[in-house]
């Protein structure tokens, strides 16, 4: 049934407005190993007497600990560290939704300038515009999409953009010491929309919400 909870949040950037949201709120030491982390998060739910932490940084390593937080009479509100492991590598997780028969964008893992261009190329020819992201990682990190446009004067006017010619491109990757690990996909129209799911113990959808973004606009969705 319905009953009040209270909201303890911990961030490491103390404007986060995470921490404004909930009921009580402290910030996190910068720069812990995930061991140290794990350690940190422990304190703090013992100390504070969490019943529920929901991990976002360094989720592996504290789902590998899932016994520790139960002996403090915490809960993980976390998936398994199968499922973490799993979406980690977004190549690895695009395999594995396929292999269950459910649909994915193309998609091409890229690690040179050669398989870029491939890439690109291949994806034009079907009418996209292509753009890429990390193979890991979320929340926009390291997003761009790829133009033929020469870089000029337009790429300095207004805010930064997204947009990068795909010859800058290629001079940086044959430059680069250290490998890339790249998506090449299809750049899709707004709105871009996300579903949050919530899940028991059973793997079974409890609740599916989705969140639209369009520009600077943010929304809800059926």
């Amino acid at each position: 049934g319905d009953r009040a909870v209270e909201i303890h949040a911990t961030h490491g950037d103390p404007d986060s407005p995470v921490l404004a949201a909930a009921d009580t709120a402290g910030p996190e030491p910068e720069g812990l190993s995930p061991a140290a982390y794990v350690e940190y998060a422990l304190a703090q739910c013992a100390r504070r007497g969490i019943d529920v932490f929901v991990p976002r940084l360094h989720q592996s390593a504290i789902v590998a600990h899932r016994a520790e937080f139960e002996a403090v009479g915490t809960a993980l509100l976390a998936p398994p560290p199968e499922a973490v492991a799993l979406f980690r590598d977004k190549v690895i997780a695009y395999e594995a939704v396929q292999s269950i028969g459910v649909p994915v964008p193309p998609w091409w893992r890229v690690r040179s300038a050669d398989e870029l261009v491939a890439a690109v190329e291949e994806l034009e020819g079907q009418g996209y515009r292509a753009c890429f992201k990390p193979a890991s990682g979320a929340g926009g990190v390291g997003f761009r999409v790829i133009t033929r446009a020469p870089f000029s004067l337009t790429q300095l006017s207004g805010f930064p953009s997204p947009y990068v010619p795909l010859d800058l491109v290629l001079d940086a990757l044959r430059r680069a010491d250290e490998p890339v690990d790249w998506l090449v996909m299809p750049r899709l129209e707004q709105p871009e929309v996300s579903v949050d799911c919530l899940t028991g113990p059973d793997n079974r959808i409890r609740l599916a919400v989705g969140r639209t973004k369009n520009g600077r606009r943010r929304g809800f969705t059926l």
